[in-house]
């Protein structure tokens, strides 16, 4: 099978399901290895899918950093502050490794350039973030937050499948391994025996 007859099919997951906030089905457990760190130097030939990729992830990743911005001040409890800080961390890095991929990739970047209107965090649930008020911020982060990771894992899963850079199909792994734990942890769901 040519990588061009299994991209069509990717394109179309990434772009119609990608980003949705639908259910997700766990993925299989990992094998337990140790993750490199990320290489933040230039792509040296990605695809055009591998840019699709980064570009519906950063604009993904930028909603997540403005759920984090808009309740970090505001969360009671101890664990999930801890939770939204840690993912404040991880996705701002995760996103300035993005941005400089991007940049470097120069005007193909932008013909593959992803508008994330329409799906993704929805104007209501923002406005869901920002008008929540005491125990109510920690109900609607977690339920927002987990449906926008779950979405976020949902993408970097579908990027495997197709992606040709290997230091992009390696931040897509990274992805779907910490969104899954995450939401995990949002939703209070245990992680499945498998």
């Amino acid at each position: 099978m040519t990588r061009l007859t299994v991209a069509a099919p990717l394109v179309a997951v990434l772009l119609a399901t990608g980003c949705a906030a639908g259910p997700a089905t766990d993925p299989p457990a990992p094998p337990a290895t140790a993750v490199p760190a990320p290489d933040h130097s230039a792509l040296r030939t990605p695809s055009g899918l591998d840019l699709i990729f980064l570009g519906m992830m950063a604009a993904h990743t930028e909603q997540t950093l403005e759920m984090v911005r808009l309740t970090r001040d505001r969360i009671a409890d101890q664990e999930l502050r801890t939770l939204v800080a840690a993912i404040g961390a991880t996705e701002t890095d995760e996103l300035a490794t993005m941005r400089a991929w991007l940049r470097a990739a120069g005007p193909a970047a932008d013909r593959h350039r992803h508008d994330h209107a329409g799906h993704g965090l929805s104007a209501a649930d923002l406005a869901r973030l920002r008008d929540a008020t005491g125990a109510e911020v920690d109900r609607v982060l977690r339920e927002v937050l987990a449906r926008h990771q779950r979405a976020a894992a949902d993408l970097a899963r579908a990027h495997l499948t197709a992606g040709t850079d290997e230091r992009v199909r390696d931040l897509a792994r990274r992805i779907e391994r910490s969104r899954t734990a995450e939401v995990r942890l949002l939703t209070g769901r245990p992680a499945a025996s498998r």
